[in-house]
C-alpha cells in the first residue's frame, strides 16, 4: 500500500487532518526509496548497449531518463531546497527536456551508464541530507514536503516512460511479473453502463498537499445527466470494431482522425498482429501471446478511441464527466480522493505500480468501484477524454511553468486514471495527464459515454418518466 498525504478534498469531513513533519519525512524516505528501486530495476534489466540505444524516436535512451531523474532531483532538492552547491552544473543542459527533443538525445554527449548511476546515487545522498535538515513549513515549496513529493512523482513518471520504452525495444523479455487477478467473467459483470445524475460536483483539489498545479484549484462544475461505461472497452469489443471494417470506414472517424489513420496506416492497436487463421496476437514486453478478450484494450490513440465510440453510437467522456464518475458520492455530495473513498490505494483497489505487466480483466477489482458504481477508473489503462488540455478556473502556476502551463491550449487531449505502469504515488482521482491525440505507445485505452436520454435524465432527477 502506498503512503500518501492525509489532507483530503475540501468537502471531506477530515479535510483539516495534517501529518506531522516526522511522518512526512518518513513517508518521503520510503517513497524515494521505492521510486529508486524501480528506476534501478528498469535500467539494470538490460545491458549497456540497450541503455544507450534509441529504441524509438518517440522515446529517449534509457540512460538519458536515468540521469534526467538525478538532474531534476539535484535542481529542486539539492540546490533549491537544500541550498547546496551544484554537483554537475555542466550537464544541466544535456538533461533539460526543453532543449533537446527525444529523437535527438541519443546524439548528445550523455553520461555513460556507470557515470549516470554514480551521479543519481550521489544526488540522492545529498537530497536525503536536505530532507533531514529542512523545516517542512513556512515556504510553499517545502510545505508538507511538496518539493520532495514532486520529485517522487517525477521519478515515477519517468519510470513509466522507461517502461513504455521497454515495450518498444526488440529482443527477448527482460521484465517479469505475476499476472493480474482474474475477473468474474462476462456473465457476472452486470450492467455495461452507469447513469450519472445531473448536478454539481467538486472537480480538482485545493488541499491535497502533493497535487500538482494543473489539478488546482477545487471548483464546482455542474453537468447534465450522462451515461458512462461501467468498465473500459475490452480487447474483444475492440476486435469486433476492427473486424467489422472500422479502420476502413471514414464515417466513424473525425476528419483529422481519418487523415492520421491513412497517413500512419493504422489497422489495429499497436503491437497487434493477425495470423493466417484470423487469430489476433500481441507483443507485450517481448512476449508474443494471443490477445486476451476480457482485458481493457491498450495502445490505442485518441482518434482510434473516438472512432470506436462513434461506431457503437457513443462518444468519449469529457474530463469533467470522467472525474465526476470517479469521485462524486451522491449520498454525501462530496468528492472522494479515490473512486473507492479516501483510503490509500492498496493491492485490492487497482492495478497500479507495475505489480503486473498488463491490464487486469474486467471486474478484477471490486473493492475499487466508485460510489456511482463505475469500475477500474484508476490503473489498468490511461483513459482518453474528449477534452483539450486547459487550466482550471483560478489556475496558478507553481512551481515552474514547464510542468503544465506551457502546454495549455496545444494539440493535446486529456488522459485520466493511470495505468498498470503508474505508481500509486503518481496518480490520484484528480491527477491530469495529457498527450498528442496520435500517441499510442503510452499505456492508453478508454471507456465510452453518451448523453442521457430524456427518460434517463428524468429518472436521475427523480421526475416521473411521463412528465410532471
Amino acid at each position: 500500500m502506498t503512503e500518501v498525504p492525509t489532507v483530503t478534498d475540501p468537502a471531506a469531513p477530515d479535510g483539516d487532518a495534517i501529518e506531522s513533519e516526522a511522518a512526512v519525512r518518513d513517508r518521503v524516505v520510503r517513497l524515494l526509496e521505492r521510486s529508486r528501486t524501480r528506476s534501478i530495476a528498469l535500467t539494470d534489466a538490460v545491458d549497456e548497449a540497450d541503455l544507450v540505444a534509441q529504441h524509438s524516436p518517440l522515446m529517449s535512451p534509457l540512460v538519458w531518463d536515468l540521469a534526467h531523474i538525478g538532474s531534476q532531483e539535484e535542481l529542486w532538492l539539492v540546490r533549491d531546497v537544500g541550498g547546496r552547491e551544484p554537483l554537475r552544473p555542466e550537464i544541466d543542459g544535456l538533461y533539460d527536456a526543453f532543449q533537446h527533443s527525444r529523437a535527438s538525445r541519443v546524439d548528445l554527449p550523455l553520461l555513460t551508464p556507470p557515470e549516470a548511476r554514480a551521479y543519481v546515487a550521489e544526488v540522492r545522498d545529498k537530497a536525503l541530507d536536505a530532507l533531514g535538515s529542512t523545516p517542512l513549513r513556512g515556504h510553499r515549496l517545502v510545505e508538507h514536503g511538496f518539493a520532495f513529493g514532486m520529485i517522487v512523482q517525477h521519478e515515477q513518471q519517468h519510470d513509466e516512460t522507461m517502461l513504455a520504452t521497454h515495450q518498444l525495444r526488440a529482443g527477448a523479455p527482460v521484465l517479469h511479473a505475476e499476472p493480474p487477478p482474474p475477473g468474474p467473467g462476462p456473465a457476472r459483470l452486470g450492467a455495461r453502463e452507469v447513469l450519472v445524475p445531473a448536478g454539481p460536483f467538486v472537480q480538482g483539489t485545493s488541499t491535497e498537499p502533493w497535487a500538482l498545479d494543473n489539478e488546482r484549484p477545487a471548483h464546482t462544475v455542474d453537468l447534465p445527466a450522462f451515461v458512462i461505461d461501467t468498465y473500459p472497452v475490452t480487447n474483444a469489443e475492440y476486435t469486433a470494431f476492427v473486424e467489422a471494417g472500422g479502420y476502413d470506414d471514414p464515417r466513424w472517424w473525425s476528419a483529422r482522425g481519418w487523415a492520421h489513420r491513412v497517413e500512419a496506416d493504422l489497422r489495429a492497436p499497436q503491437f497487434w498482429e493477425r495470423d493466417a487463421s484470423g487469430t489476433w496476437w500481441r507483443r507485450r514486453f517481448g512476449v508474443v501471446e494471443p490477445v486476451p478478450a476480457d482485458e481493457p484494450v491498450v495502445h490505442v490513440c485518441f482518434h482510434e478511441a473516438a472512432a470506436y465510440a462513434a461506431w457503437v453510437g457513443k462518444r468519449l467522456p469529457t474530463e469533467a464527466e470522467w472525474e465526476k464518475a470517479a469521485r462524486h458520492d451522491p449520498a454525501t455530495g462530496r468528492s472522494r480522493r479515490y473512486p473507492w473513498g479516501d483510503e490509500e490505494p492498496g493491492a485490492g483497489h487497482a492495478n497500479l505500480g507495475q505489480r503486473h505487466l498488463q491490464p487486469a480483466p474486467l471486474g478484477a477489482y471490486p473493492a475499487g468501484v466508485s460510489a456511482l458504481g463505475v469500475h477500474q477508473m484508476l490503473g489498468d489503462v490511461w483513459e482518453w477524454c474528449d477534452s483539450g488540455w486547459e487550466p482550471y478556473p483560478g489556475f496558478e502556476m507553481f512551481p515552474y511553468p514547464e510542468y503544465s502551463q506551457v502546454f495549455f491550449g496545444g494539440d493535446y487531449k486529456v488522459l485520466r486514471g493511470g495505468s498498470f505502469g503508474t505508481d500509486p504515488s503518481a496518480v490520484r482521482a484528480t491527477f491530469r495527464n495529457w498527450d498528442h491525440p496520435i500517441r499510442r505507445q503510452i499505456f492508453s485505452g478508454f471507456r465510452c459515454a453518451r448523453d442521457a436520454s430524456a427518460a434517463e435524465a428524468a429518472e436521475s432527477s427523480g421526475v416521473p418518466t411521463g412528465g410532471r
